[in-house]
């Protein structure tokens, strides 16, 4: 078995498979995000067509022109994933050469569901869960240990917080295998600048999730990066100004519409951003 490029490479602009939570029902529009992932898992657990269904998804993705993911967890879920959901998931990301930046999605409420997604994140060759847990709040130190024995670290996704001390609260001081991924979206949506965010926790940031929403307030509505409240090239100017040689994810998740045509727009306005940083550097 080939094995797998993975890890989060310095400054990798990864597709955040969350992109696609409305593919599966066909993009209908709405704004609740619950039946979306449940019709999701709901079509990638059989495994009897699972290898056509994954191929096509990673296909997609590769076309338009990404090298790094984060797997979301309704594509391959540590609650239904088996030995052989795994194997074929490996192929397929070798074949369409694709590395696993992290797991995206909610790693559960107890240690031995935490231990289900490291065990997952093990056999992919990923070392970053990137998302929520109510583990950090019925267990934290439980939690240390198991992403300890598994080599694993959580970067933790801000969502309900509203000021970054909540979620430095929650994660404690464990900087070595607790950290956070911060989702500048559901900052915007809250009313905290993200670019603050940034540097409140600067110390503590494993993964960046870039995302833009319409308007502050809920709904939380995503759009693409420049037609909402989120300034990101100025996010991405306070990352690099930190230090942060960590990965960066293109997420925006419409449910009315494929937003892939707009990710590959993001990504190369990102990508153009972060050329012109380091020729100026260099120059």
């Amino acid at each position: 078995m080939t094995t797998l490029e993975s890890g989060v490479e310095p400054l990798t602009l990864s597709f955040m498979g969350a992109n696609y939570v409305a593919r599966e029902s066909g993009y209908p529009g709405g704004e609740d995000w619950g039946p979306f992932d449940a019709a999701t898992n709901a079509a990638f657990q059989p495994i009897n067509s699972y290898a056509e269904r994954l191929d096509g998804l990673l296909g997609q993705i590769a076309a338009a022109g990404f090298e790094s993911i984060d797997l979301w967890l309704a594509h391959l879920n540590w609650r239904w994933a088996t030995r052989e959901h795994v194997l074929i998931a490996r192929h397929a990301l070798s074949h369409h050469g694709l590395r696993v930046a992290t797991l995206a999605g909610n790693f559960g409420s107890t240690r031995s569901e935490l231990e289900a997604a490291c065990r997952l994140a093990t056999a992919l060759d990923v070392d970053v869960l990137g998302g929520m847990g109510d583990v950090l709040r019925a267990d934290r130190a439980g939690a240390e240990e198991v992403l300890r024995e598994h080599g694993v670290r959580f970067a933790y996704e801000n969502h309900p917080e509203r000021d970054p001390q909540e979620v430095l609260d929650l994660i404690g001081d464990a900087s070595d295998v607790l950290g956070v991924a911060i989702d500048t979206g559901w900052w915007a949506t809250h009313g905290y600048d993200p670019v603050q965010a940034f540097r409140d926790l600067r110390e503590r940031v494993f993964y960046v999730h870039l995302k833009d929403v319409a308007r502050a307030g809920e709904p939380h509505l995503t759009c693409a990066h420049s037609e909402g409240v989120v300034d990101i090239p100025a996010c991405v100017d306070e990352l690099l100004a930190s230090g942060y040689a960590g990965g960066m994810s293109i997420e925006h998740e419409p449910y009315d519409h494929d937003p892939t045509a707009e990710c590959i727009r993001m990504r190369e306005v990102l990508e153009a951003q972060l050329a012109g940083t380091k020729a100026a550097a260099d120059g």
